[in-house]
């Protein structure tokens, strides 16, 4: 899935140690979508994933590439939206309009 719009916020990296004894890192970011009614969309990255953010600022037109993960915690459900990939929208442009439709021409000369 992926949602695009423009960055609203972007966090600081937490870090931690899990139960298991693993170190794990986290950066989250907000997108506010580009819909009739914008939505305010946090989104996790994780470990390794967290470096893309770097070449961002606040305001940036980005699309970001998601996964939505839930789970059960004591009768509980969660839902959590993680990143994987962010790119840059400004100078993306469709097959369209990269090579427009030719115009029909009727007699050819030659």
């Amino acid at each position: 899935m992926e949602i695009t719009g423009n960055i609203k916020l972007i966090m600081e990296t937490e870090t931690g140690t899990s139960k298991a004894g693993k170190e794990w890192a986290k950066r989250q970011i907000v997108v506010t979508t580009n819909e009739t009614y914008p939505q305010d969309i946090a989104i996790d990255f994780m470990g390794d994933k967290i470096t893309q953010i770097n070449n961002f600022e606040v305001g940036n037109p980005v699309v970001v590439s998601i996964n939505i993960r839930g789970n059960e915690y004591n009768g509980k459900y969660y839902n959590s939206i993680n990143g994987w990939k962010i790119a840059n929208t400004v100078g993306q442009v469709n097959n369209n309009e990269q090579q427009p439709a030719r115009e029909k021409v009727g007699d050819l000369p030659f």
